[in-house]
């Protein structure tokens, strides 16, 4: 289906998007697989083109593009000639914002042009051993020590955990309130910041995923962003834009899966005919087609909706969840239409069955999507009780 959201200049950025993902990010893909992470260049050469957080004022070494529509198409491209697994967007959607919405002048100064420019990589560390989607029970404490606050806890399942310089770590500064939680930029070096080893996970094997480790970190007065207590809000402000990246991310994704085992259908050969000649395989393909136009429908008016500062809480977890159960519904039909070849990594089908495999989990599971869903439509027990 066409999509009508974008203008002529959207599509000339596409075109320099799609040659700089054929040139620097797709070619690498298999060696960062086989690494473990992105080489660190990667972030500085898609700095160079100015592709990171282009949102930010040009005072910062920005170019003030506010329209969510260049961020989408960057991601778009990345997952298509780039590789899933190289998370500039997580650099500039996820962890970036935080410092756009909440950081001071000095604050902004001095991180911005690192992380505008791909010198600074960046990373957020919310998730812990017993506090994932609920991050109201972390345990992690940052003590006010009058003049600096002192940092003790640990965080896993950190995405860029090991290439980060710069991350914005949650901590409980009230032990006794439940949403007393405070956010600190905790920059690599110092003492008492401790990297664990890097994850190894079902898929995304070029992304680095690791522990981080605090013991009495010491982080001077002016590494807190905002105020002490309302870092639990500021999440919350935060994640509708997160979770729409991955309703961005899943889609495309999504979309990726079905055109090359489209393409694969009418090659195969199967009973002396190709195996899109088939009437189960037309019609597999068929509801997907169907399915992907309605669900990147839905995301595109989101994305407009996200341009127009409103997109809610409710849609994003709508977009979310639609699109990642969605990405999960294509890559294991078209895995099961490869046949044995999809069971292959040589396939890129197979890559992009273990990758997708975290979206429903990742940036607040689905079963809590449904519950935000849920609950706006006044089916809340506390209410109903």
């Amino acid at each position: 289906m066409q999509r009508t959201i974008f203008d002529a200049d959207h599509e000339l950025f596409r075109d320099s998007v799609r040659r700089f993902m054929q040139k620097e990010i797709g070619p690498h893909a298999e060696r960062w697989r086989e690494q473990g992470y992105v080489d660190r260049e990667a972030y500085q050469k898609i700095g160079e083109q100015g592709f990171l957080l282009m949102w930010a004022d040009e005072q910062f070494g920005g170019s003030g593009l506010r329209d969510l529509r260049y961020e989408q198409i960057l991601q778009e491209e990345n997952i298509r000639h780039g590789d899933a697994a190289f998370y500039q967007n997580l650099h500039s959607m996820v962890v970036a914002p935080y410092l756009d919405k909440f950081a001071n002048e000095e604050q902004k100064c001095k991180y911005l042009p690192g992380a505008i420019s791909g010198e600074s990589i960046l990373a957020i560390a919310m998730t812990e051993s017993n506090a994932g989607s609920d991050l109201a029970g972390i345990k992690t404490r940052a003590e006010d020590k009058g003049d600096h606050w002192l940092l003790n806890g640990s965080k896993t399942y950190i995405s860029n955990g090991i290439l980060a310089d710069v991350v914005i770590v949650a901590a409980r500064t009230d032990p006794d309130n439940r949403y007393g939680i405070g956010l600190f930029i905790v920059e690599r070096g110092m003492p008492g910041f401790e990297r664990g080893l890097k994850l190894k996970k079902m898929g995304l094997h070029g992304q680095d995923t690791a522990e981080l480790f605090f013991d009495n970190v010491r982080l001077p007065k002016e590494n807190l962003l905002g105020e002490p207590t309302k870092g639990f809000v500021y999440m919350a402000q935060c994640l509708a834009i997160e979770r729409l990246q991955v309703a961005i991310g899943s889609i495309a994704a999504a979309q990726v899966a079905f055109d090359i085992t489209l393409e694969f259908v009418k090659q195969r050969q199967a009973f002396g005919k190709p195996l899109g000649a088939l009437q189960h395989v037309r019609f597999t393909l068929a509801e997907l087609r169907a399915k992907l136009d309605a669900v990147q429908c839905f995301v595109d008016q989101c994305v407009m909706l996200g341009n127009a500062g409103r997109l809610s809480s409710e849609l994003s977890s709508e977009a979310k969840l639609l699109a990642s159960e969605l990405e999960g519904q294509v890559v294991d039909q078209c895995v099961q239409l490869h046949g044995g070849a999809g069971y292959m990594d040589e396939y890129r089908i197979s890559r992009l069955y273990t990758d997708a495999r975290v979206s429903r989990i990742f940036a607040g599971a689905n079963e809590i999507m449904l519950e935000i869903i849920g609950r706006s439509l006044g089916l809340d027990e506390r209410k109903l009780t």
